[in-house]
């Protein structure tokens, strides 16, 4: 029987999605799981630890198409503190888009550097629709596909699966932007302001 570590590297960690998305495959997982959150003075604590498992499961949110630089900066300091085994990468990421896909150049980039480091690849698990998935009726669909992606990392039978909200995009981007204008203005923030480029 495996044991897995579960990194959680998205910016927000402890409120995060991300951490949501672990608990789930903790519950269908049934090797042993030990769950971190990356954090800026734990990154050689989690390098010496991750040795000790036989497969690392990577959760975190889609950044401007991109990995967060919450886990960049881990896997540099990973690539500088190679662990005497290496466990199987496999990864679990969200995003906002209702589609997928859009999550494809983080996983090639999480792909990339397995292969660069001599590091196993394991099953990808793509969510789309971000955390309005999390909330609805839909999120049956979310349980079932991760399920699958857990019983794949425990039978090496690693895969890639994916999963959104089974509504029109249209439909998805209306109650998105509703949602969105409606938390700008609990934050007194104008549906003007959220689309300048200025953030302060």
């Amino acid at each position: 029987m495996g044991k897995v570590m579960i990194i959680n590297a998205s910016p927000r960690a402890p409120k995060s999605n991300s951490k949501q998305y672990a608990q789930l495959f903790s519950q269908y997982c049934h090797w042993d799981t030990e769950y971190f959150e990356v954090k800026k003075s734990n990154h050689l604590t989690l390098c010496q630890m991750i040795g000790n498992y036989s497969d690392i499961v990577f959760v975190f949110p889609l950044y401007a198409d991109s990995i967060p630089v919450t886990l960049l900066n881990f896997l540099k300091t990973l690539e500088e503190n190679v662990p005497c085994e290496k466990p199987t990468i496999s990864v679990v990421i969200n995003c906002g888009f209702i589609e997928p896909y859009q999550n494809d150049i983080a996983v090639k980039m999480l792909q990339l550097f397995a292969g660069k480091n001599g590091y196993p690849f394991g099953s990808v698990f793509k969510i789309g629709s971000g955390e309005a998935i999390l909330t609805t009726p839909f999120r049956i669909f979310l349980k079932v596909k991760m399920k699958k992606f857990a019983d794949s990392i425990e039978k090496q039978r690693y895969n890639s699966f994916q999963v959104t909200m089974p509504i029109p995009k249209k439909m998805f981007i209306k109650a998105s932007t509703v949602y969105w204008e409606n938390y700008g203005k609990k934050n007194g923030i104008s549906k003007e302001q959220m689309q300048t480029m200025q953030i302060e």
